[in-house]
């Protein structure tokens, strides 16, 4: 298996000097971006997934690569030791400021946190807490000519009670906490029809202050712009940006950055359900009056629509033509970045050493329901194209009674095809569990294949379709691929995509777990060769 020359599942040059959105079709989810010198870095959000806070590189904000990711745990350690759907790392922002690389992030159940590096690649300190408390997220700094950092922050409902408010904080850096609360400065319930106002990004722009900030939801809603000469308002604001005949929903949370040319540039996501929140790249101008225009087919209000194709930015042609890693050949000495745990990690998860060329995932408990929604050892990647392939070898050989290990594809169903060690025999096997997140929920058995007296198999799913629809498939002994089980349709998780992974687990009693080995990892196109 020749993973490293696969095809990239997801190209967005289409070759002609144009490209097309997304330029991600993966789960990049609140993206914020900026660019320093001749290279563009953009942040994620991660949720509860380990490591968390993804560092992205571009040189011409098409082609796309993981840097590496801000937080290699979790913070409170302990806390995300436990798979915790719904919580972690939301939205953060990036910034370049007294040469140092600077991400701000919320957790709903904590506060608002920030880390630094000199390198974007890393190593990052540990975040620092400068705001403790439930429901403050989306934070964004802005540093005024004085020196003084000023922070704009939005509420999650779900634990603040209240939203549709951005706040302004003065931060101490150094002793990480709040020096000045200058309370709401946007209250968006006075705004007639906007019910959800999030994510701001603080610029200035001349003698403007701007705040960039979506509106009226994930699924529907639109992108605003705010501005005012003042950073504590009054302020005034509009749409910029909204769905219109387009297919693309609700463009939502981004950033915008200019080229060393002088153009200018609108990063934003897209919800598309299992796939994700993906990547969208919109031209941006600046109009003489002082509002900037997004995407294209501009109207009378200076509202635009999102493009579906354009020209490329007026950047330097890249040599190599980035992709987000996904596929891995397991050579070591560490996973791909595309890999993360559902919950901080162990040393004991994961090896290379005990055989060199070969992933070695140990048979960790299941978790407390002894079921894989609430495992925190399953190894997950977003999906990658709206239709691809992954593929994996793996050698069940050193599972224990009532282990199993395999191919995965999670959201709040989930669906596996794999090994199962049970009566003192391998098997293949598929199981399923429908509707995992409500408490209850079991795995029922959706497939049984044929005994695997050596555990060695080749495991396959085929993703295609709106919603997505999964195939799986199983080989043993180069014998030829035989269906394992039925098709199931693709279901987001909790604010993110659907995962496509690998695992192996065991009874909650284990002890000394067994393991299984995985030889490679493959994503590639639905039509590309074997």
């Amino acid at each position: 298996m020749a993973v490293a020359a696969a095809s990239p599942p997801w190209t967005p040059d289409l070759g002609d000097g144009r490209y097309k959105n997304p330029v991600v079709h993966a789960d990049y989810a609140d993206p914020d971006a900026i660019r320093v010198g001749d290279d563009f870095y953009l942040v994620a959000s991660s949720m509860h997934a380990v490591p968390g806070l993804p560092v992205l590189h571009s040189r011409d904000l098409i082609h796309w690569r993981i840097l590496g990711h801000v937080l290699p745990f979790l913070t409170p350690r302990d806390h995300f030791s436990r798979v915790r759907h719904d919580e972690g790392a939301w939205a953060p922002a990036i910034r370049h400021h007294a040469g140092l690389f600077w991400v701000f992030y919320g957790d709903p159940d904590f506060g608002l946190y920030f880390a630094t590096a000199a390198d974007p690649a890393g190593p990052w300190s540990e975040p620092r807490l400068f705001l403790a408390g439930r429901g403050f997220i989306d934070p964004c700094p802005f540093w005024d000519e004085t020196g003084a950092l000023w922070v704009a922050h939005a509420f999650a409902r779900s634990r603040a009670g209240v939203n549709n408010r951005i706040a302004l904080l003065r931060v101490d850096a150094d002793r990480a906490r709040v020096v000045e609360d200058a309370g709401v400065i946007i209250d968006a319930d006075l705004i007639p029809g906007m019910t959800i106002l999030e994510g701001p990004k603080l610029y200035r722009r001349g003698g403007y202050f701007y705040v960039f900030a979506p509106a009226n939801g994930v699924h529907t809603g639109e992108q605003f712009v705010f501005r005012a000469r003042s950073l504590r308002g009054p302020w005034e604001h509009r749409v910029t940006l909204a769905e219109g005949a387009t297919p693309v929903n609700g463009p939502h949370q981004g950033a915008w950055v200019d080229t060393p040319g002088g153009e200018h540039w609108f990063l934003h996501f897209q919800s598309l359900g299992a796939h994700g929140r993906v990547l969208h790249l919109q031209p941006m101008r600046w109009r003489e009056d002082g509002w900037p225009e997004m995407g294209v087919e501009i109207d009378e209000r200076g509202v635009g629509r999102p493009a579906l194709a354009h020209r490329k930015p007026a950047l330097p042609a890249v040599a190599e033509r980035w992709h987000p890693q996904t596929s891995d050949d397991f050579s070591g000495p560490a996973l791909s970045p595309a890999w993360q745990w559902q919950a901080n990690p162990e040393p004991f998860w994961a090896t290379f050493t005990a055989r060199p060329g070969w992933l070695r995932l140990a048979a960790v408990s299941a978790g407390r329901d002894d079921t894989l929604y609430h495992s925190p050892n399953l190894l997950l990647q977003k999906f990658p194209a709206p239709a691809f392939v992954a593929e994996v070898k793996i050698d069940g050989s050193g599972l224990l009674e009532g282990e199993r290990a395999g191919l995965v594809v999670f959201g709040r169903s989930y669906v596996w095809v794999g090994l199962l060690r049970e009566g003192g025999a391998t098997r293949l096997v598929s199981r399923i569990n429908r509707d995992a997140h409500l408490a209850g929920a079991k795995e029922r058995e959706a497939w049984s294949g044929p005994a695997v007296p050596d555990g060695l198999s080749a495991l396959r799913v085929e993703v295609a379709g709106d919603p997505p629809s999964c195939r799986f498939f199983a080989e043993v002994k180069a014998a030829g691929w035989m269906p394992a089980g039925e098709a199931f349709v693709a279901e987001p998780g909790r604010w993110v995509g659907a995962r496509v992974g690998l695992f192996a687990s065991g009874p909650a009693c284990e002890r000394n777990p067994g393991h299984a080995d995985f030889a490679w990892f493959e994503y590639r196109p639905p039509d590309a060769a074997e």
